[in-house]
C-alpha cells in the first residue's frame, strides 16, 4: 500500500500524496492514489520529490499523459522544486493495491 497514512513523512510529502489524489486515471476515473499506484514519495531537503509509483500494466498507452499530470500535480506543491518519478514494476500492482473506495467505485467485491 501507498505510505500516505506513515506518521513519519513530512509536511511536504504529505502535501503530495494530497496533490496526487486529484490526479485521475483516463481510463478508471479513480485517482492514482487509491488505485494504489503511488507506493511511496520522498521529497529532500533541496525540495526535490520523487515518486515511486507503478502502472497496472506495463504498456499502458497513457503513461505520458499520467506523467505530465503526475509532474504537474507535484510541482503545485509549495516546498517542492522539482519532480522525479521512478517508475517501478517491482512490487507488481493488483487490485489488493486499492483503497475501499477505488474497490467499490468499480465494482470490486473481495
Amino acid at each position: 500500500m501507498a505510505e500516505e497514512n506513515d506518521q513519519s513523512l513530512s509536511s511536504v510529502e504529505k502535501k503530495v500524496f494530497d496533490a496526487l489524489e486529484k490526479v485521475i486515471d483516463p481510463e478508471l476515473g479513480i485517482d492514482l492514489v487509491n488505485l494504489g499506484l503511488i507506493y511511496k514519495v520522498e521529497v529532500d531537503d533541496n525540495g526535490e520529490c520523487t515518486v515511486t509509483m507503478t502502472l497496472t500494466t506495463m504498456g499502458c498507452p497513457l503513461t505520458d499523459v499520467l506523467n505530465d499530470a503526475i509532474t504537474k500535480a507535484v510541482d503545485s506543491v509549495e516546498g517542492v522544486e522539482k519532480c522525479n518519478i521512478n517508475l517501478v514494476w517491482e512490487p507488481a500492482w493488483d487490485v489488493s493495491r486499492m483503497s475501499r473506495f477505488a474497490k467499490i467505485a468499480l465494482g470490486i467485491h473481495m
